[in-house]
């Protein structure tokens, strides 16, 4: 083996840049994201407390976060008409939905609002023909 201590200059492979530790607000949500997911959060609260909760036809804040925890599974959501009616409105509805009719929210029963059915068994996919 050679001896490189007595050549010139020290050779390097690569190098890695230096990087600044990260601040800590970067890894914080934005403020609009971080009230977003607040309003969510107590909307979802104010519905498991009370069991339903009456939403007013023009209330489309309201709305988009109801439909937004559809989507997730968290609420249930029904249009009322204008007898009374109800009508359980699917994710894609919700989203959707105008303002024509107030809605009614409540807590998702367990396993009624996934929108792709889950098999009862594993082995269906790799079922013998």
């Amino acid at each position: 083996m050679r001896n490189l201590s007595g050549e010139s200059g020290t050779v390097v492979a690569f190098r890695r840049k230096e990087r600044a530790a990260p601040v800590e607000h970067e890894l914080a949500p934005s403020p609009r994201i971080a009230a977003a997911r607040r309003d969510q959060r107590s909307l979802m609260d104010t519905v498991y407390e009370a069991g339903t909760l009456p939403v007013a036809a023009g209330d489309r804040e309201t709305k988009l976060l109801a439909s937004r925890l559809l989507v997730y599974g968290f609420l249930t959501i029904d249009e009322v008409d204008e007898d009374g009616a109800t009508r359980r409105l699917r994710p894609s509805e919700a989203v959707r939905a105008g303002r024509e009719r107030p809605w009614r929210l409540s807590r998702a029963s367990r396993g009624v609002s996934l929108s792709v059915p889950i098999p009862a068994r594993d082995g269906f996919l790799f079922e013998m023909a």
